[in-house]
């Protein structure tokens, strides 16, 4: 498979919601998911709560699949997070030029 057909898919969400998003998005045709922490460093980033300021913390759902798959994926993903809702996450793409160590299952069958 030539490099150029693969994709990122990048989704920010809020914690505690990657893992059933990620479910969502290997019916839809994802081959697998990185899910990684973090913060956000926007002036929002705080809220309060009980006179306590907590930090908002995300998850980054990371999916890497062909040009093909990306429509039905990023659909299911929006549709599982509630991404069209403000306020609930962003998802995007971005496209892979070079890419090393990954096998398709059909490489790995043969």
């Amino acid at each position: 498979m030539a490099l150029t057909s693969m994709k990122a898919i990048f989704a920010i969400v809020e914690r505690g919601k990657a893992e059933s998003i990620v479910d969502e998005a290997k019916k839809a045709g994802a081959e697998g998911a990185t899910i990684v922490y973090g913060r956000g460093t926007g002036e929002k980033e705080f809220q309060k709560f009980f006179n306590l300021h907590i930090e908002s913390s995300r998850e980054i759902i990371l999916i890497v699949t062909d040009k093909d798959k990306v429509e039905p994926i990023q659909d299911a993903i929006i549709k599982a997070g509630h991404l069209d809702k403000p306020g609930t996450g962003i998802v995007f793409t971005v496209s892979i030029d070079n890419l090393y160590g990954l096998q398709h299952r059909e490489d790995i069958d043969t």
